[in-house]
């Protein structure tokens, strides 16, 4: 139904939008970029393509109508936060490969289950799984993150006769993956997105320090929110038992320890002080060749077992299509820019200036939460933010990033984000449980993205 309905919409709407932007006498770079958005949107949202497949849109037509250069266009798919995305996949498909994810998750999810002779806890159990969760999402996809903890949690369902645990725990997983996700540049695609276009539209890149300090605050408000939420009704739950942990083996101990360390080379290369950047003489060295530089070092070193940490035939699995996903949004970005697109929005917007600054907020988060309820986070990103860039406000940041973060908040059907889809193809979970408790998690979410931006931006 999606696929017809997208392949029909798609050249009436842009035929319209075409039609209403040479009513207003705009110039041809404008009227293309229109259409060319246009129809790029229909398709991204009803997906009579896939969505990778979309992106070649802005990415062929652009050009070859003169709108962008093919430096330009390059550049969006060189650019060096696609480059840090790509990396960023690599990565985690070596701590895929050696397990160290599963054991780290195990140790976190034992270590709050507050064990005793009898069993573990089940409120603390699902406290566990959703905090190892969130920690793992912040470096690893939130589909291969909530993939490697569905078994897991598998395991431990069937150790209850509780119909509520299940509920609970598999949504506590789902939706935790999605918050965890917004505490590193590289926990979701949208992160990047914003970057960029905060960066098109004038603003200093943050760095990895800057922007931890922006959404930790957000996570360490949600997760204790959501987690009491979920299991407001799993006080009468019999003690669980929980899959041992077993020996750390000598691939996962190095994994793990390479991984930590391009972490903290991620945190500390801007900062304190100028960073270890500006110490060590290499100003211009970012946070993406430190991310290949890492996976290089993952190809050299072994894992014990006569291969590296890390093969090229594992490294090439990761999602290609994410990164043209990200490519095709930054050429519209800067398409939005070459094109004048950005001064007429910015015009036509010009009354949200003038809105209370925190009503503003409030107004793009709940907006955007529901919008991704209904197509992809990464998808929105690249539709909203080079329009949000425009916004008459002081600083841009103030409504990009509120938007960003509620991209990855959207907790109500299972085609909102990758981990409610997979929970959803569990079978252990209606699209009533989801939407229930999705609901006024989505409203929350709204209400604690507001007022911490509010306060810190």
């Amino acid at each position: 139904m999606n696929k017809t309905l997208g392949l029909i919409a798609a050249p009436i709407l842009t035929l319209a939008v075409v039609a209403a932007v040479l009513a207003g006498d705009h110039s041809t770079p404008v009227v293309i970029t229109a259409g060319v958005v246009t129809w790029t949107a229909v398709w991204w949202i009803l997906e009579p393509i896939p969505i990778a497949a979309t992106s070649l849109i802005p990415l062929c037509v652009l050009p070859a109508c003169g709108v962008l250069t093919s430096e330009q266009v390059a550049g969006a798919y060189g650019s060096k936060l696609v480059l840090l995305l790509m990396g960023g996949f690599m990565l985690s498909t070596a701590m895929e490969r050696s397990g160290a994810h599963r054991r780290l998750a195990l140790t976190m999810v034992r270590a709050f289950g507050g064990r005793d002779e009898s069993g573990a806890d089940a409120r603390r159990v699902v406290f566990g799984f959703m905090a190892a969760t969130a920690l793992l999402s912040m470096w690893i996809s939130n589909a291969a993150t909530t993939l490697m903890m569905l078994p897991i949690a598998m395991a431990v369902v069937e150790t209850s006769e509780s119909r509520r645990l299940p509920v609970c725990l598999l949504l506590g997983i789902a939706f935790s993956a999605s918050v965890g996700g917004i505490g590193t540049p590289i926990g979701t695609p949208p992160n990047l997105i914003f970057f960029e276009n905060y960066v098109i539209a004038g603003g200093e890149e943050p760095t990895f320090a800057r922007w931890i300090l922006w959404t930790w605050p957000i996570i360490a408000l949600m997760l204790p929110l959501q987690a009491l939420w979920l299991t407001k009704n799993l006080s009468d739950v019999q003690k669980l038992k929980l899959p041992e942990v077993g020996e750390w083996r000598s691939e996962e101990v190095r994994t793990l320890a390479v991984f930590a360390v391009t972490a903290l080379l991620w945190v500390t290369r801007a900062s304190p002080g100028g960073g270890w950047s500006y110490w060590l003489g290499v100003p211009d060295i970012d946070d993406a060749r430190v991310a290949l530089l890492a996976v290089l070092a993952m190809h050299l070193i072994p894992n014990g077992k006569g291969e590296a940490l890390l093969t090229w035939k594992q490294a090439s699995k990761i999602p290609w299509g994410i990164l043209i996903l990200c490519a095709g949004g930054l050429a519209i970005a800067e398409a939005f820019r070459s094109a004048g697109i950005s001064e007429i929005v910015a015009r036509q917007l010009a009354g949200l200036g003038e809105m209370t600054p925190i009503w503003l907020v409030a107004t793009i988060c709940l907006t955007v939460t529901f919008l991704t309820e209904v197509t992809s986070n990464t998808a929105t990103a690249n539709l909203l933010l080079p329009i949000l860039a425009v916004v008459p406000v002081d600083d841009p940041k103030i409504v990009m990033i509120p938007a960003t973060i509620s991209a990855s908040f959207a907790f109500m059907l299972p085609a909102a984000t990758l981990p409610n889809a997979i929970i959803f193809a569990s079978g252990r979970i209606t699209v009533r449980d989801m939407a229930r408790a999705g609901l006024v998690l989505n409203l929350v979410g709204v209400v604690v993205v507001t007022v911490v931006c509010y306060l810190m931006l």
